[in-house]
């Protein structure tokens, strides 16, 4: 499976998955980001027990502003619709997964 690509429309619903949620707030032009992101889309492929999204900044500004990010990649991890761990910057496939935890 793909990641999910969150907008204003299906956030709130993709949010409140009874899985854990793994949300990567990335932009295009951003070199961390491109780092990150086939890592996020491995997990993806890899996990069914946790729902993987992410948010391009550019386009959905007042998503990224509810969540007060301000330097991307910015990794959180929700369950039940909360924040229960975050991350900023390119991390490697081991930290990212131990978010989760």
């Amino acid at each position: 499976m793909k990641a999910l690509k969150l907008n204003k429309d299906n956030f709130d619903s993709a949010i409140r998955s009874e899985k854990p949620v793994l949300l990567d707030f990335y932009a295009d032009w951003c070199g961390p980001c491109r780092m990150v992101l086939p890592i996020i889309e491995e997990i993806a492929g890899e996990r069914d027990d946790v729902v993987v999204a992410k948010v391009n900044v550019d386009d959905e500004p007042e998503l990224a502003e509810r969540f007060g990010v301000f330097s991307i990649p910015a990794l959180f991890v929700l369950k039940n619709g909360e924040v229960v761990n975050k991350s900023t910057g390119a991390r490697p496939k081991e930290q990212i997964l131990a978010l989760l935890n």
